[in-house]
């Protein structure tokens, strides 16, 4: 399920990739050509970069497309390779999640309690909207470095 789950998610995020690029394209357009311009739509651009790049977060560990040191990892046996995956996850990417997870949530509810909006005449409103993304894309990490820690760890023990 969570497979499934964060594949969609990928699909997702192509989809607001794809959004954010004729966005950006029309808000360019409008600004040089016509001597227009919006501070919501720039702040939309702002606010769909953050979907992407939070989103793809999740889908890039499923994917294995996650930086790593490749000239050496390359180098190592299967069963090396498993274990590093396992040892990183439980000592990187889990604690890291978790912790973002904690303070994301205290920044999600200040930002829903202050009814933040932007500071900008015409900007968007509803930014805890926006903010809530953070604790719930490491969610998404979480729930895949879990699945994929004992993947890992079973492959490992059967190698």
């Amino acid at each position: 399920m969570i497979d499934k789950t964060i594949k969609y998610l990928g699909y997702f995020t192509a989809i607001v990739l794809a959004v954010l690029v004729l966005l950006v394209v029309y808000d360019a357009m409008a600004r040089y050509l016509f001597s227009t311009g919006s501070v919501a739509l720039q702040e939309l651009e702002w606010h769909l970069f953050d979907i992407v790049i939070l989103f793809a977060i999740a889908y890039t560990l499923r994917e294995g497309a996650h930086v790593r040191v490749d000239i050496f990892y390359a180098s190592f046996s299967q069963k090396t390779k498993l274990l590093i995956n396992t040892i990183s996850s439980l000592f990187f990417i889990l604690p890291f999640s978790l912790l973002i997870i904690y303070i994301g949530i205290d920044f999600v509810s200040m930002s829903f309690i202050q009814n933040e909006a932007s500071s900008n005449p015409g900007g968007l409103e509803h930014r805890f909207l926006v903010k809530s993304l953070m604790p719930l894309s490491f969610i998404f990490l979480l729930l895949q470095a879990i699945k994929d820690t004992k993947d890992d760890y079973m492959k490992w023990r059967a190698a």
